[in-house]
């Protein structure tokens, strides 16, 4: 069946429209301006921590003006190209092309669609994820490394930075936990959707009996926290344990008592760090994500006594979210979107935007649904 360009085109300049006035382009401008003004200070790097702060708010932002304004020329080159394949009686390899071009382009403008129901509280911010392993032994933390290395090579597809905070490794393989910060835009809005229970089905490659093996993991995903959000912890609330980092099978890889476990004594809430260089630089780590957990508990308290008031209490949409199964066949599913697909191995490469999108979606649409 031929493309009809005019109408698809009409579509897509239509949904950046969209984008445009979400995303606020003279709002960004603006920021641009006055991050550049910030990073030409002469005493910008008396202080390193604030000037790594502007110069990374500064390449984020130019990214992101970039990825608007640079999909908006990707468009206008695409008319070109339609226009130069249909002249003159038509050209099948530039028409091709232009085919081509119009799948890639319709994939990138619904990432950038997608953003534009971001609209939460915190889901601009950066985004803390910690992964624990749960039933399932050692199966269940091996299946925890293979989901962090999933988010981890998701991040690395989008160019995103990331920063291991803390691994805590089980004694024949995997992951006790592990604690990492997405360090971009809109990182918890996207990997918020991630959060929950998560199930392996696969045959045990630890099992000399070759028996199939169900496991899980659980996701958690708190947004970082920042200056402004004003989560004060007295010190009597907060107990520090100091000790030696571990690498795999519980060996020293210090020789110095600089990991620091901090616990929030009213909540119980337990943050552990252990891969900065120094103990300051750990509890620094760890009182961020700590607070970051404690802003996200406050607001989740805000919206059950809403709820409450509503009389409209309901269980958590995040428990047992998706399902992977590797034996009898192969399957990754979403248990709430049902959102399936049948390579495995992509899916553990961190090829999940699909998964996240629908979860996106799924997720705006309950709450519509709610009121």
């Amino acid at each position: 069946m031929a493309v009809d360009f005019a109408q698809e085109i009409k579509d897509l300049r239509q949904t950046m429209d969209q984008v445009r006035e979400v995303t606020d382009l003279e709002h960004l401008r603006q920021q641009i301006a006055d991050l550049e003004k910030a990073s030409t200070a002469p005493d910008l790097w008396d202080d390193q921590e604030h000037a790594q702060e502007v110069t990374s708010k500064l390449s984020r932002a130019n990214a992101e003006l970039e990825r608007v304004t640079g999909m908006d020329q990707r468009v206008e080159d695409l008319e070109t190209l339609v226009e130069m394949a249909t002249e003159d009686g038509g050209d099948a390899e530039t028409l091709a092309e232009a085919q081509n071009e119009l799948t890639a382009l319709k994939k990138a403008v619904g990432e950038l669609e997608v953003r534009t129901l971001l609209s939460g509280e915190y889901d601009q911010r950066e985004a803390v994820v910690t992964i624990r392993s749960g039933a399932g032994g050692v199966d269940a933390a091996d299946f925890a490394e293979m989901l962090m290395r999933m988010y981890l090579r998701w991040a690395e597809r989008h160019g995103y930075p990331t920063s291991v905070l803390d691994t805590s490794y089980a004694e024949e393989a995997g992951l006790k936990s592990a604690t990492f910060e997405v360090k971009a835009p809109y990182a918890f809005g996207h990997l918020s959707v991630e959060a929950g229970t998560h199930r392996l089905v696969r045959i045990s490659p630890f099992d000399n009996q070759g028996r199939r093996q169900t496991s899980f993991a659980a996701v958690e995903v708190v947004p970082l926290i920042e200056q402004t959000d004003h989560i004060e912890i007295p010190d009597n609330e907060i107990k520090v344990d100091v000790f030696r980092s571990s690498g795999p099978g519980g060996q020293s890889v210090n020789t110095t008592d600089s990991a620091v476990r901090m616990t929030h004594i009213p909540t119980g809430i337990v943050v552990s760090m252990q891969n900065e260089k120094s103990q300051i630089q750990n509890r620094a780590a760890a009182l961020r994500v700590l607070q970051s957990r404690l802003l996200l508990q406050r607001k989740a308290e805000e919206d059950a006594a809403r709820k409450e008031m509503a009389g409209d209490v309901k269980a958590s949409w995040g428990d047992q979210m998706r399902s992977y199964v590797l034996h009898p066949y192969q399957m990754v599913k979403d248990l709430r979107t049902e959102h399936e697909v049948g390579n495995t191995s992509a899916v553990f490469d961190g090829e999940i935007d699909d998964f996240i999108e629908s979860g996106i979606r799924w997720k705006l649409a309950a709450s519509r649904a709610e009121g």
